[in-house]
């Protein structure tokens, strides 16, 4: 469901909504507070209200009625969700998204879904919580490397457009350029070549933009592109994988737009996603990568200026939908 104060429990009923048949049961499963739902159906337009099916526990889920919308309330939640103010910071709003998203992952490690689709969180909400992950990406990450060593993931954004594929994330841009090494560009190349082979596309072209501008220009604007970024391409390439570059990060995206590249990687958060945003955040999907199961999400965050007021559009949540199942079907 997302943070409860946010916009995630309107979205996914709405996007949820809009897919229900009533010759079909739920195709879905929403882990969330059963009250938080029920105060987000309130908001949604007579039309798109769909009842509500509660079960015990996930496993129920392809045993709803058709015509519905099956939500599941895993244990440990706090109490009281269902009255905190919309659009505010909460440390119980952010100790029940996280919940929620630790129940999500239990299930699936079990069997009991094909993909997570999450709504947004916020960092802030989390941080109150002590939850000790900034995003979640890192909190996935946790969770799927539970009892061993978490497997290496990234981030990436992506529209019918571009696909952009970030070496570093939720981190101070100071801390970012430092992040920026050798082992962590080839990795990032490594994780987006094996996504795409998993999902059709067995050698994609992969542009990797350079980090200063004009990619260094030789080395007159920053030398991380001659010390770190080229020589990962090129292993890359010695290991049969189609990467090039550094290129420009100014152009390089256009010229993916415009079909030269199936994706590229970026080696900061805002790098990469700006280009991908100004697309239309309501076109945009966030893929987690490398996670032993498929994870999607919409491109936006919780929206607290609009939360409670039910004008939240669910496109982005409802792209997520379809990529996760395009990805699970893959």
């Amino acid at each position: 469901m997302g943070d409860p104060c946010g916009i995630g429990p309107e979205i996914v009923l709405r996007a949820l909504a809009a897919e229900a048949r009533v010759d079909a049961p739920p195709q879905a499963l929403v882990v969330a507070d059963v009250a938080v739902m029920r105060r987000a159906l309130a908001l949604l337009a007579e039309t798109e209200r769909v009842p509500l099916a509660v079960v015990e526990s996930p496993a129920d889920a392809a045993a709803c009625p058709p015509g519905c919308i099956a939500v599941w309330q895993p244990p440990g939640l706090p109490v009281g969700l269902a009255q905190l103010p919309w659009g505010h910071v909460d440390a119980r709003a952010g100790a029940a998204a996280a919940r929620c998203i630790d129940a999500a992952v239990a299930a699936l490690q079990r069997g009991d879904g094909a993909a997570l689709v999450t709504a947004p969180v916020h960092k802030e909400a989390l941080a109150a919580a002590g939850v000790p992950y900034p995003g979640h990406t890192e909190m996935l990450q946790a969770l799927a490397g539970a009892g061993g060593t978490p497997p290496p993931v990234r981030m990436m954004l992506a529209n019918d457009e571009i696909k952009v594929v970030l070496v570093t994330i939720h981190m101070a841009l100071r801390a970012a350029i430092d992040a920026v090494t050798f082992d962590a560009v080839l990795q990032t190349i490594r994780i987006a070549h094996t996504a795409s082979a998993r999902w059709g596309q067995p050698r994609p072209r992969i542009a990797v933009a350079g980090l200063n501008p004009h990619a260094g220009e030789g080395g007159l604007f920053g030398d991380e592109e001659i010390r770190v970024i080229a020589p990962a391409v090129a292993a890359a390439r010695a290991e049969g994988i189609d990467a090039q570059g550094p290129f420009a990060p100014d152009t390089v995206f256009m010229r993916a737009r415009r079909g030269a590249f199936d994706l590229v990687v970026a080696m900061t958060h805002d790098h990469g996603l700006i280009p991908v945003k100004y697309l239309g955040v309501e076109h945009g999907v966030n893929v987690t990568l490398g996670l032993p199961f498929v994870r999607t999400s919409p491109d936006h965050g919780t929206a607290f200026d609009i939360a409670g007021r039910g004008v939240a559009d669910a496109a982005s949540l409802r792209a997520a939908l379809r990529m996760a199942r395009q990805l699970a079907g893959a």
